[in-house]
């Protein structure tokens, strides 16, 4: 009995997560967290660290995303919750991810997306943002 997966930005229960990553993002749902987070086929390459004809396979055959790569799918998406959160303004949110960030590094917190200590580095940024700690 399969249940209908929530859409972007899910509350976070560790079970259903989990699920999804074992049964995998199904491409639509991935489709839809790409438009509404504006990444393109070049970005999410960068992030999952697939070739852009791998992806085109993924849509092509409308296939689910193995674990791995859903785990750091779904990783990104609770990110751009919680700095959407933080920031009140999904817009101000992504500018900030795109604006070089000397607390990380000098480099643009949309450039550390595709390891998972870069993502746990955003994380920690946005909780001293969102306790007005500034650098």
């Amino acid at each position: 009995m399969s249940k209908e997966k929530k859409y972007i930005f899910p509350e976070e229960d560790s079970f259903d997560l989990t699920n999804m990553v074992r049964e995998g993002v199904p491409f639509p749902y991935f489709t839809k967290l790409s438009n509404h987070i504006h990444f393109d086929l070049e970005d999410w390459s960068s992030y999952l660290h697939l070739s852009e004809r791998t992806i085109q396979r993924y849509k092509k055959e409308n296939k689910s995303f193995d674990p791995l790569y859903s785990e750091r799918i779904l990783q990104i998406e609770l990110l751009y919750k919680k700095g959407i959160a933080v920031f009140g303004i999904a817009d101000n949110f992504y500018t900030w991810m795109d604006t070089v960030s000397l607390p990380l590094g000098n480099v643009k917190p949309k450039n550390l997306l595709d390891t998972s200590f870069g993502i746990n580095s955003i994380y920690d940024e946005l909780g001293r943002i969102e306790h007005g700690i500034l650098a």
